[in-house]
């Protein structure tokens, strides 16, 4: 198993909010890849949607509060994008290069994942079987990210680096996990 902890930082903004971090862990075993995320400190300005009784595929999900992960194949400009918003709602998208081709996956059909929410703390546990878009055997990079949005509608955006000159989760140089 390969197993790694993380810590994302907000793209540098005047509208970031203090007192809180977003922490977590990936990991990967064959063919199964597990993302912990956890949001932490003061969450009373986020806008946290309430759990869905019935939590489905949605679109535009980074319009809000969601936690994004991004799955590509080393060497090969193929990449997906997962959106799992706090709700449950999920989305899954396939890009065949840097924002290029994006389709919806639908490999997915669903997509359950856990979510704990305290006054302090928003987790997120997901643990999904990636041989329905990879193969076990290649290499794969990972770039975990998350979207907040605040009770006054601002938007922070949150990644292992950000190696724009805008919040771009899609940059592959922003990419720092290999798996």
């Amino acid at each position: 198993m390969n197993e790694q902890k993380f810590s994302l930082q907000p793209f540098a903004s005047d509208n970031l909010l203090p007192d809180v971090q977003i922490t977590g862990n990936i990991a990967r075993n064959a063919h199964q890849l597990a993302v912990t995320y956890n949001l932490l400190g003061d969450l009373t300005e986020i806008i946290i949607a309430s759990p869905s009784d019935t939590p489905t595929r949605k679109h535009e999900l980074w319009e809000d509060t969601c936690f994004e992960f991004f799955v590509g194949i080393v060497d090969s400009q193929r990449y997906w994008e997962f959106n799992l918003s706090p709700a449950g709602h999920w989305n899954v998208y396939r890009f065949d290069g840097y924002r290029q081709g994006m389709q919806e996956e639908t490999a997915f059909t669903n997509l359950p994942f856990l979510v704990e929410h305290q006054a302090n703390l928003l987790a997120l546990n997901l643990s999904v079987d990636l041989t329905k878009i990879v193969s076990s055997e290649p290499a794969i990079d990972v770039a975990i990210t998350t979207v907040v949005k605040q009770k006054s509608s601002q938007i922070s955006y949150w990644a292992l680096a950000h190696k724009g000159t805008e919040a771009d989760f899609h940059l592959r140089d922003s990419v720092l996990i290999l798996l």
